[in-house]
């Protein structure tokens, strides 16, 4: 199994970070890579489709308003990796109220690739989304 984590500080206290990313369809809100978002089976699950017209559908697996995080499975996806969980968390930064420190972690099968270029991929996917994040913080 390999994984990766990218956590970012951005400019704004945990609850108005966590308002703005913490809704599970929430992510066309604030990351250019996915303009929409289906609700699926109540809420519980997302089809997602990416800026080139790809489908990524995931289900949550656990959801926390309290402690700012939620966690899903990717269910299909172009992705390159079988059994894919993440967590998106927002943390409270000791001492600076105004700021938040918003972490993305997963963890995931390789399929046909290594474990290496499966973690750059998911790497890079985090990094740029909480770059967006950060721009769209900054914007408002």
């Amino acid at each position: 199994m390999a994984s990766t984590s990218v956590s970012r500080t951005v400019p704004a206290s945990p609850e108005e970070v966590w308002n703005l990313i913490g809704g599970f369809h929430a992510l066309p809100d604030w990351l250019p890579y996915i303009p929409e978002s289906v609700s699926e089976q109540g809420g519980g699950a997302r089809r997602l489709t990416n800026a080139d017209g790809e489908v990524i559908v995931e289900q949550m697996t656990a959801y926390s308003r309290q402690e700012r995080f939620y966690s899903y499975a990717i269910l299909r996806a172009p992705f390159p990796v079988t059994g894919y969980l993440s967590t998106l968390r927002v943390h409270a930064v000791p001492g600076r109220p105004e700021e938040a420190e918003v972490q993305w972690d997963g963890r995931f099968v390789p399929d046909g690739v290594s474990d290496e270029e499966a973690e750059a991929l998911f790497t890079g996917i985090y990094r740029d989304g909480l770059d967006a994040l950060d721009a769209t913080v900054r914007a408002h």
